[in-house]
């Protein structure tokens, strides 16, 4: 298979890896993009977590809880281009959009866009959405959404960068108050920035540590050490669950003070509330997460608009 610049600036921007490092990496694998990062990481070129892909695509993400914070709903809708994203006509369409699907029973995105539009009977979620490209003047896009019922506890929610990434978190807690609610607004802000694959260890496949324990054993044999079996084994160990905290949200250090694990700052919160707290589970979106946008040369793009006038 060729091996094109195109492949290596993506390779490179999924892993960090140098571009001779990835052309070679690509051509050792011949051309198979997630090969070529476990070629990479094994020979301790990569990151141990490559990217979820180029974040290209424009859009929002929104959440709605209800006053209870007893239900909340998470969705993305996706736009053609950021000065879209921006506009209020867009906004409050999305905030629509999160408040249905706060209120759906349905946890299927193309069973959600046939549903009824709540705001006009008339017209199905997708029929409303092909209205607002028509106003818009733009291609829109309702990617995905997610549901949240919180059984024994509430749920909160964050928002950053004005819709690039939304977090619901939901809680295990007997009480809904104001010192409740900021921490678990704290631990989103935690999943926002530092982006977890689990809540705790107990979640991760069995399957994914033995995986992870390879690509570290071919790293260890790579670099040629010299070091004693046993001891290789320990450092193998050590690696794994030195990456193993990094991906648990409750094993994370606390962003917000560096002396505590998220779960000790949870800790010390469930003391202050006299009755524990707990996370059971999040959901993070962050905009245009695994797509990639046509990229195109400003000043052509700018000519093509105006041969077109």
């Amino acid at each position: 298979m060729a091996i094109t610049a195109a492949m290596v600036k993506d390779l490179r921007e999924m892993t960090g890896a140098g571009m001779m490092d990835c052309k070679k990496a690509l051509a050792e694998t011949d051309g198979d993009m997630d090969k070529a990062v476990e070629f990479l990481r094994e020979k301790g070129l990569a990151a141990a977590e490559k990217k979820a892909g180029r974040i290209a695509a424009e859009g929002i993400c929104a959440t709605s809880i209800s006053e209870d914070g007893k239900t909340a709903a998470i969705v993305e809708v996706n736009s053609e281009t950021d000065f879209v994203a921006k506009n209020e006509t867009f906004r409050a369409f999305v905030t629509a959009v999160v408040n249905q699907a706060a209120k759906t029973s349905t946890t299927d995105i193309d069973a959600f866009l046939a549903e009824k539009w709540e705001l006009d009977s008339s017209k199905t979620v997708k029929e409303e959405l092909s209205s607002q490209i028509a106003i818009i003047g733009e291609n829109m896009n309702i990617r995905r959404f997610q549901k949240v019922v919180a059984e024994n506890g509430f749920v909160e929610s964050y928002i950053h960068g004005g819709g690039r990434i939304g977090v619901l978190v939901e809680t295990e807690c007997a009480v809904y108050n104001e010192t409740a609610r900021e921490a678990a607004k704290n631990v989103a802000m935690q999943i926002a920035a530092i982006y977890p694959k689990y809540v705790q260890r107990s979640e991760i496949p069995q399957d994914y540590i033995e995986h992870e324990r390879e690509i570290l054993k071919a790293q260890a044999m790579n670099e040629n050490t010299g070091k004693p079996e046993n001891i290789i084994e320990k450092m193998i160990e050590g690696r794994l669950n030195k990456e193993l905290k990094e991906i648990c949200l409750v094993d994370q250090v606390y962003v917000k003070d560096g002396d505590l694990t998220v779960q000790k700052y949870l800790d010390a919160v469930s003391k202050e509330l006299g009755t524990p707290i707990a996370i059971k589970s999040f959901v993070r979106f962050e905009t245009g997460e695994g797509l990639a946008k046509k990229e195109e040369n400003f000043a052509d793009e700018v000519a093509k608009q105006m041969a077109g006038n």
